[in-house]
């Protein structure tokens, strides 16, 4: 004699746990596979994006610092060029990075590897995708800007203990473009499309007060400079570099934490409509 099965031994449970539906704390599983892809293909990519603001830095700050001799730094008070530029490339190492594995990188996965497809037909959900994704940028900003205050303290650019805090303070820009980085990818869906953000990427790299001040500019121009996230990021870690704190660093600080806080949710969002409709 076989048990009869009613309606309620079908009945599927659903967890006490809120928006289970988006997060399943299994980001963990997300960082892993990446790890494992970097490790055995495309570790190389890696090293190698350490080096173009290296470069700059030996070639703008020693080279045309020669010619240059001292500026005005943070405070007013008077370093050398290659001092000055140095904290600016930190900057744009920490968003070449996060900026490359979360469009690009992302862009591969979304739209050829498939990959977010299978990962969210399993028990992840949206967030753990977007936080899996969005560390690995991180832990590449985090190397890059480890390396390059290495090379600034090497080449004697680093007179302040309190220019240590560089390193989180460049994580902090990388995790701000690479939220952001996420979610604008979602929208992209040919090469062309994503050249734009290079189009976006390079203006950005050379007028966010990288090379020279913003005081350079007309005031019109300023204002617009003044909204780009890379002077944000260019005058924090300027800031950090020399001991530097004004209210303008929360400001800058708070720029961020808002541009993360919107690129998560807009990230999130994105992902959950595209596969999980």
């Amino acid at each position: 004699m076989t048990d009869q099965l009613s309606a309620e031994d079908y009945r599927v449970t659903l967890g006490n746990r809120p928006f289970s539906g988006l997060y399943a704390r299994n980001a963990r599983a997300v960082i892993s596979r990446g790890l494992l892809a970097t490790r055995s293909s495309n570790w190389l990519i890696m090293v190698s994006g350490f080096f173009e603001p290296v470069l700059y830095l030996v070639s703008m700050g020693v080279g045309l610092g020669a010619l240059v001799g001292t500026v005005v730094g943070p405070g007013g008070q008077e370093i050398s060029y290659a001092a000055y530029i140095a904290p600016a490339l930190l900057a744009v190492s920490a968003m070449n990075g996060a900026v490359y594995d979360s469009t690009w990188n992302v862009f591969f996965k979304m739209n050829f590897a498939k990959l977010y497809q299978g990962m969210l037909s399993t028990s992840l959900g949206p967030l753990d995708v977007a936080i899996g994704e969005i560390f690995l940028a991180l832990l590449r900003g985090a190397m890059y800007a480890t390396g390059f205050t290495a090379v600034m303290g090497l080449m004697g650019l680093i007179t302040t203990p309190w220019a240590l805090l560089m390193v989180p303070a460049a994580v902090l820009v990388a995790f701000g473009f690479a939220s952001f980085g996420m979610g604008i990818t979602s929208y992209m869906k040919t090469f062309q499309q994503m050249e734009w953000i290079n189009f976006v990427m390079l203006p950005m790299f050379l007028f966010s007060a990288t090379f020279y001040p913003l005081s350079v500019y007309p005031q019109m121009i300023q204002w617009l400079i003044q909204a780009l996230p890379l002077w944000h990021g260019v005058e924090l870690l300027r800031q950090l570099s020399v001991g530097i704190f004004t209210p303008a660093t929360l400001i800058h600080v708070s720029y961020f934490l808002g541009m993360i806080a919107f690129g998560m949710f807009l990230t999130t969002v994105r992902l959950r409509k595209l596969f999980l409709r």
